[in-house]
């Protein structure tokens, strides 16, 4: 069988020991044509994304994206596409709809040839990153946004790796969490995570964090003590803020790792460093560098695989779903939930402070409501300020406008370039299809 054929071929065409195989595997797989339909299907995939549907014939979009069309025409990164120009395994993660909802999820593709190098078909394997969803809730990520998606399949990627990893982004985007996260799905995962602010760090105090100290090393120090690099041995060592390290103490990072030695303040023993080290920072390191505030050979050394974390702003799409996980963190006793006049301006503001100041405007929020319902006046915004300055860029706003005019006007706006389908875009606006049906029914925009 040709990939590029549609025509489906019947079990018994593909060989009883590689469905065999394909079964055993605890990861959900199957095997597509080049026309995006399912061939054959192993149960992990029936138990995970098929139910009680029929799988063999269906295309693939259908079951994990509930697109109508494939995901390389909705506007998505699609393995197979890519599999089938190149003839080569191509990986992405993608957001699926599995058993348990909406997940993260990457796609492993691989074209299976015969001896002459034809391609038969192509072997689709599913890994759910359910690692945002276990474990401690306040390290929880949250997001299926497609900037937000690409900033974690890069964190994946490169978590199986040793390579030197650098955050940027805004502060509040949450790069300690992303950091963390790099660590849980690394080989180091049992070992510990240590993290260091490196802010306002003078030399002393930053080489006796990091590096401990010996017992009379200087005043105070009467017994010793384990620095940060040997309590994080085999584990990740995050540095917060490292462009705010001094350029005197840039040093003593770089010789570490280059080294890979180090000995405790006073000491003379030579210690070994075991660690995988992430950094993170706000600033514009690659400028600091051409005004000589950061070191060039570190900055390379640190540089290895940087990773963006997109500002709120980039993936507002994410906020209903941020506010649902952050509110039941701040109460954990009431059913809090935002009226939909409260959520629409929040959909409107640029949030300068990121993820952080979502979470101080919604616990202000629950100061300010008596009941379970926030509304506007709990937001303690500039609202209509933020409102007319967020939806100036989706629609011909000259003046200030009623906020029902601007919740019709987003709605138009998500409607048209969104593009999933309408329950997906339903579930990210934080409401029932039913409600966004009722509420498309006359989205003409309102000056």
């Amino acid at each position: 069988m040709a990939a590029q054929n549609d025509t489906l071929p019947s079990l018994s065409d593909i060989p009883a020991e590689t469905l065999q195989l394909l079964d055993s595997f605890p990861e959900p797989k199957i095997l597509l044509n080049g026309q995006y339909r399912i061939i054959a299907a192993n149960t992990a995939y029936q138990r995970e994304f098929g139910g009680h549907q029929q799988i063999v014939g269906r295309h693939c979009y259908e079951l994990s994206h509930h697109y109508d069309k494939p995901c390389d025409q909705a506007g998505e990164n699609c393995p197979l596409r890519v599999a089938l120009e190149s003839g080569e395994p191509h990986r992405v993660l993608h957001v699926h709809h599995t058993s348990a909802g909406r997940e993260h999820v990457e796609v492993e593709m691989v074209p299976v040839k015969n001896k002459a190098g034809n391609t038969l078909y192509f072997m689709e394997t599913m890994y759910s990153l359910r690692h945002a969803h276990d474990g401690v809730r306040e390290r929880e990520l949250v997001g299926y946004s497609r900037p937000f998606n690409r900033m974690l399949e890069l964190a994946k990627r490169v978590a199986a790796w040793e390579s030197s990893v650098l955050l940027l982004g805004e502060s509040g985007t949450g790069k300690e969490l992303v950091a963390h996260a790099i660590h849980d799905m690394s080989p180091r995962a049992t070992a510990p995570f240590v993290a260091l602010e490196c802010s306002g760090l003078t030399e002393t105090l930053f080489e006796s964090e990091l590096f401990g100290y010996e017992k009379g090393a200087f005043t105070g120090a009467v017994g010793r003590k384990i620095g940060l690099v040997e309590a994080v041995r085999g584990g990740t060592l995050f540095l917060d803020e490292v462009g705010d390290i001094p350029l005197s103490l840039q040093v003593k990072l770089l010789r570490l790792m280059e080294a890979g030695t180090y000995r405790r303040v006073g000491g003379v023993e030579l210690l070994r460093a075991d660690f995988r080290l992430v950094t993170a920072t706000h600033r514009d390191l690659a400028q600091m560098v051409r005004d000589g505030t950061f070191r060039q050979d570190l900055f390379y050394r640190i540089n290895v695989f940087p990773i963006r974390l997109p500002p709120l702003r980039e993936r507002a799409e994410d906020i209903p779903m941020l506010v649902t996980r952050l509110l039941s963190r701040l109460d954990k006793v009431r059913k809090i939930a935002l009226s939909e006049q409260a959520l629409s301006i929040l959909m409107c503001h640029d949030f300068p402070g990121n993820v952080r100041e979502l979470r101080n405007i919604l616990e202000r929020a629950l100061i300010m409501a008596d009941g379970n319902t926030i509304q506007p006046q709990h937001l303690f915004l500039d609202t209509l300020k933020s409102a007319a300055n967020g939806m100036a860029e989706t629609g011909p706003f000259v003046e200030i406008a009623p906020l029902q005019n601007l919740e019709k006007n987003y709605l138009a706006w998500a409607s048209q370039h969104f593009q999933g389908d309408r329950k997906t875009l339903a579930e990210q606006l934080g409401i029932s299809e039913r409600t966004l049906y009722r509420k498309l029914r006359n989205t003409e925009p309102t000056p």
